[in-house]
Order: C-alpha cells, then structure tokens, then sequence
C-alpha cells in the first residue's frame, strides 16, 4: 500500500521549477481538454449528430441554470465560458484521479515509491489557485461592468462610517472566500481518494465499486458547487448599486 501524503509528491524537475504528481495530472487533463475543444471546433455543423447535441444539451441546461441567478440571458452567455470552463476543468480532473490505475503508476525515488498521478484537486495548491483565478475573475468582470470607481466603492466607501465598515468587511471577505473555496475542494477530494485506498488496500475486488460510484458523484457535485459560487460571487460584481 502507498503510503497516504497530504502533500502532492515531487516527480522531477524542470530548471528550478518542481513537478508534482498533482501538477503533472492538471496538464495531462489541459491536454484532454484542449485536443477535445480543437477536434470539435472543426466537426462542429449546422445539422449537429449526436456529441455535437449533448454539447449544446449541456450548453443550454448551464445556461438556463445560469440565467437563474442571473437573470438575463445576455448576461449568461457572457460570462458563460468563465463558468462551464471551472465546471468542466474541475469535473474532468475529479473524474481521471478515480480511474482505476491512476494510482498504480508510481515512480522510484530514493525515499520509496510514489504514485505517478495525483487528482488535482487533492493538493491544496491547485484548490487555492483554482479559487483565487474565480475571485480574480469575478473582481475584473465586475471593474468591467460597473467602471473601477463604482466596483471599488463596494469596498473602500467614505461616504460614511457604517458604509466603510461594511466595505471593509466586503473587502475582507473576498480573502475568505478563497480559503474557503480551496479548503472545501480540496477536503471533499481528499477525503475521498483516501476512502478510496484505504478500502481497494482492505477488501479490493467487489466491495470498492459503491464507493467509486459515490466518489464519482462527488466529484460532479463539487465541480457543480465551485462553479456555482462563483457564479453567485460574479452576480454580486456585476450588480449595479441600488439607490
């Protein structure tokens, strides 16, 4: 049995950057992904056949979804790849980590074996970065819709001291929500890849197979939530001020 490490596991390095197992993981799902996009960007037709349809079923349930929170579907379809690109991303990179070999393939080191891939999502690094792209994001769309002035006036307000105090709370929960947003990803995974040794380790046949289709589940509904959030946190952005 592997030995269980909270910490993703050095690979190799190149010049002075360090490739974790995680790391190499996110570009092996970059490539999925953008192979996919290119492929079906040039296959794409007027008369769609039957991935082209469950594309644009998927299309159409996001943005219905989208539109409401929202509320416009002008709106949706503008922040439309900011959303589906974090969905899908995290989706995909929760759905390889559980496929069965991912963490058979390991690499000698000095100090023991470790596994070659590691779900991304299970290092904390990739869950803090993937959280602070979404807070980032949805700041600079919100800079965009509103003017710089107006969206920073939600956070540094003098008109008043109780509108100040408000701002400043804004403010720092924006700090909060990238903590939160990491830590809840990264937990849910984690927790789950080490269910998922811990049980193929104990009984490895038959009895993991509930688990593996529950992890699954999981792995969409924490795709579906990241994404989710950050479409409320960017509704709240993009809002104009009420008088």
């Amino acid at each position: 049995m592997l030995e269980i490490s909270l910490k993703a596991e050095e690979l190799f390095e190149i010049g002075s950057y360090t490739i974790t197992n995680s790391l190499f993981l996110s570009f092996i799902v970059l490539l999925i992904l953008s192979s996919f996009a290119l492929m079906f960007r040039k296959k794409t037709k007027i008369i769609p056949g039957i991935l082209q349809n469950i594309a644009e079923l998927f299309i159409e349930l996001l943005l219905s979804l989208m539109d409401s929170v929202l509320t416009s579907r002008k709106k949706s379809e503008k922040y439309l790849p900011l959303i589906a690109t974090i969905f899908i991303f995290i989706l995909v990179s929760n759905w390889l980590g559980l496929l069965p070999g991912v963490g058979s393939f390991v690499m000698h080191k000095e100090h023991g074996n470790i596994p070659l891939l590691r779900s991304p999502a299970s290092d904390i690094n990739f869950t803090l970065t993937l959280a602070i792209i979404a807070i980032l994001s949805t700041n600079l769309f919100g800079i965009s819709e509103l003017g710089f002035s107006k969206h920073m006036k939600k956070f540094f307000n003098f008109s008043n001291p109780i509108k100040f105090f408000v701002g400043i709370l804004e403010f720092v929960s924006e700090f909060s929500r990238m903590i939160s947003f990491s830590f809840r990803l990264f937990g849910n995974i984690f927790a789950g890849e080490v269910l998922l040794t811990i049980v193929f380790f104990l009984v490895p046949y038959i009895a993991p197979i509930p688990f593996l289709f529950l992890e699954i589940f999981f792995g969409a509904i924490q795709a579906l939530i990241f994404s989710m959030l950050t479409l409320v946190f960017l509704s709240i952005h993009i809002a104009k001020e009420e008088h």
